[in-house]
């Protein structure tokens, strides 16, 4: 049998069997004692362009529509919401850049109106680049907390550290002034924790350093190419949890870039170690990130595809298989955001 069949064999099989089943993925302690889910559902479409080096110049409001990003349809992340909470997820990731958080306060909402509990729920959103002055920050969350119908999310992230104006052009606001509007937010109840997304050590350090609070997670680009090990030693050391957007980095070939290292979907060594635990190739990357430490932030439209995300937690990879993996690792970022290279705040590496 060759690799082809080996993956349609086992993707069709694990479609029909899916849906049958529900999962209740562990939790993780956060430091300031609350308890975040292991997984996440992804809402961010992408984008359906290759990345280009823009104008720091455009519309910060436009920046997506204008350069490439899926623009969602008027439900679609809705339903996607609502299968995911079937399916067992408790954790959903989104942003105000993302411009659904509607569609995820609509799903979260009628779940709960048919019965779950808010606490059982964990909602994730982001603060954006054009609202890091300090007295900005929880206008912002009030504006989201509106799209999504709630009264509070569960952590409120600053989604970049670089700061600019409506506009476009850079605004010369401290992220440490934004991060004291964080905890401020944070204060009055409106996110019961706060972390940061995209920031490095240096970055996080600052913050200890003036004395202030610890963020609770921090949110990066973790997959096969870019596993970061230093990176999460640091956060295990600081007991900052680590949640990997991008988990799939260039796994499928329609989003790899040119160039991009390996491995794809039919990678041999990925093709043998999922068949022997009757899984996908996607859940062997999910699982090998939840060993990592990582919570893993798939994002998918499809049904079957979101039960499947989820459905990790029932195997351990043995240590030679986590080897293997390890090898992919050649420290290749999916998301650069170079358009931002001359911000004083860029927080990926320069060369």
């Amino acid at each position: 049998m060759d690799r082809f069949s080996i993956i349609l064999g086992l993707f069709c099989c694990f479609t029909l069997t899916a849906s049958l089943r529900i999962v209740k993925p562990p939790t993780k302690k956060l430091n300031d004692g609350r308890e975040i889910p292991a997984i996440a559902l992804g809402t961010w479409l992408g984008n359906n362009t290759r990345e280009k080096n823009i104008s720091k110049t455009c519309k910060i409001t436009s920046h997506f529509s204008q350069h490439g990003r899926v623009e969602p349809g008027q439900d679609e992340v809705e339903h996607a919401v609502t299968w995911a909470i079937n399916a067992g997820y408790r954790h959903i990731d989104t942003a105000y850049v993302y411009q659904i958080e509607d569609q995820v306060g609509r799903a979260v909402n009628k779940k709960i109106a048919e019965g779950i509990k808010r606490e059982e729920l964990f909602i994730t959103t982001k603060l954006w680049n054009d609202a890091h002055a300090k007295d900005t920050v929880v206008p912002a969350l009030r504006r989201s907390l509106a799209s999504l119908g709630l009264d509070y999310v569960d952590l409120y992230l600053i989604h970049w550290p670089v700061a600019q104006f409506s506009n476009g052009t850079y605004d010369t606001a401290d992220y440490l002034e934004t991060w004291r509007g964080m905890i401020e937010a944070k204060k009055l109840g409106l996110a019961r924790s706060i972390g940061v997304s995209n920031f490095n050590e240096k970055q996080i350090d600052r913050l200890l350093e003036n004395k202030l609070e610890i963020p609770a997670v921090l949110q990066v680009e973790i997959n096969f190419n870019l596993q970061q090990p230093s990176l999460l030693a640091y956060c295990k050391q600081k007991n900052i949890v680590v949640m990997g957007y991008t988990p799939f980095g260039s796994l499928f070939y329609h989003k790899a870039r040119p160039g991009s290292p390996p491995p794809r979907i039919d990678d041999p060594a990925l093709v043998e170690i999922a068949a022997k635990y009757r899984k996908t190739v996607p859940q062997i990357a999910l699982r090998y990130l939840v060993e990592l430490g990582v919570i893993p932030i798939p994002k998918s439209l499809t049904k079957s595809r979101i039960e499947q995300n989820i459905d990790i937690f029932d195997f351990y990879l043995e240590l030679e298989e986590q080897n293997k993996l390890k090898d992919f690792d050649k420290n290749y970022r999916t998301i650069k955001q170079e358009k931002w290279l001359d911000s004083p705040y860029y927080p990926f590496e320069r060369n």
